[in-house]
């Protein structure tokens, strides 16, 4: 395989080259390679604001303007080079709205659903006591905390579309009473507990009910009941095929995106001497061949263990960030590629993007939509919304019942 040593002024203006990685791996067949987040920054509001101000549903425009190039995607970053990307977001859009043409399958069905979605949805979520080891860790605690805040709760399971299941894995997995080995015995306990004193996952057979698993433990967690991995909803922050209990069109894929504060840094294409940057444990062979490849590489920086210098200063000093497959693909890391401005290169196999049941991932040129930000409280299109359309697209789903346990008799 040729090694890559050089790119001239000319290869910087294309998109980047992967030949010599996808001539040794075929099975990648995921190269996707989407804008940076300089473009729109996280907007957070200030950690003391109340997000309790307004529950009311927010009002929704009849139509999508423009938060995203609608042109076809560049050829590549050199076209925006010297160009703070800023420049590109039309500043009259309200930060929550995106022009329909540009990154929907279709536009006008989501739309109208999502107003439908916006108006009707309706989730109860199952009591707990303050002191449980439920919802308070990371991105599924800060999804609890949006969820609790917003609209969608009812406190009338008569009227409710979706059961929330509030436990976290990640506080099960930190807590001292629980760990990771007790994990599957809780999650076993607490099904068993929702199921005798409530009728509602028996009516449907779970199928209305979802839980919000982002750490890695979440895949053994339901090991001692098939009934949550077969019908309960996921909503996981790794979407892979491979991963044993996800089911592709029933489980949802939410970007692992963290709220930040602050504006992320104004880093132009022409200000990063890296044309690409990858570091990681060599934990798989697509990234061991990264490293044979490219290690003495003077444009292209990999790296295996620990950085000389800040994972921040890597990403603001490099045009593009690789992505590739370990033990499953971090998107935390691409989230931080996406705040810093670092356009991500996924490499991975049957990796389910998120919402790509909903946009055209094929479309995303030089701007991130406001569905990968994060805000309190929750605004129309961003990530919480998204999950919430995520599941009312999955109202319908029909569970098929599991064989009788000696445990059912």
């Amino acid at each position: 395989m040729r090694r890559l040593t050089r790119f001239s002024r000319e290869a910087t203006r294309c998109f980047f080259h992967v030949a010599p990685v996808a001539l040794v791996f075929s099975s990648i067949v995921v190269f996707l390679v989407y804008a940076p987040a300089t473009t729109l920054h996280l907007r957070q509001l200030n950690s003391d604001a109340d997000p309790l101000q307004d529950p009311s549903p927010p009002p929704v425009n009849g139509s999508l303007s423009s938060t995203v190039l609608a042109a076809p995607p560049p050829s590549s970053p050199a076209e925006v080079e010297g160009i703070p990307v800023r420049a590109a977001v039309d500043p009259r859009a309200g930060g929550g709205r995106v022009k329909k043409s540009s990154v929907f399958l279709d536009g006008d069905l989501f739309l109208e659903d999502y107003q439908e979605m916006n108006r009707s949805l309706k989730i109860f979520v199952y009591p707990h006591r303050r002191n449980e080891s439920f919802a308070h860790a990371l991105l599924p605690g800060y999804f609890f905390k949006t969820l609790v805040r917003s609209h969608f709760i009812t406190d009338d399971p008569s009227e409710a579309d979706f059961f929330f299941l509030p436990f976290s894995i990640t506080a099960l997995r930190n807590d001292p009473k629980v760990s990771v080995g007790g994990i599957p015995d809780f999650v076993q306990r607490y099904v068993s507990e929702i199921r005798r004193r409530y009728p509602f996952w028996d009516s449907s057979g779970g199928a209305d009910h979802f839980y919000v698993a982002c750490h890695s433990t979440g895949r053994s967690a339901m090991s001692k009941t098939p009934e949550v991995t077969v019908n309960a909803i996921q909503v996981v922050c790794s979407a892979s095929y491979f991963l044993p209990g996800y089911v592709a069109h029933k489980d949802v894929s939410m970007p692992q995106i963290w709220p930040r504060k602050g504006a992320p840094p104004e880093v132009r294409s022409t200000q990063r001497s890296k044309l690409a940057f990858f570091a990681g444990a060599m934990n798989s062979r697509v990234r061991q061949q990264l490293l044979v490849s490219w290690v003495n590489d003077s444009e292209i920086f990999v790296n295996r263990g620990r950085l000389p210098t800040p994972y921040s200063e890597a990403l603001l000093s490099s045009k593009f960030c690789l992505h590739a497959k370990g033990f499953e693909v971090n998107t935390a890391r691409i989230g931080d590629a996406v705040f810093y401005g670092c356009v991500p290169v996924v490499l991975a196999d049957q990796y389910e993007l998120p919402f790509s049941d909903i946009l055209d991932w094929r479309r995303f040129a030089v701007v991130v939509a406001t569905h990968f930000q994060w805000h309190l409280p929750a605004r129309d299109y961003d990530v919480f919304h998204m999950v919430m359309y995520e599941l009312w697209r999955r109202r319908g789903a029909v569970s098929l019942p599991l064989p009788a346990t000696a445990a059912d008799a």
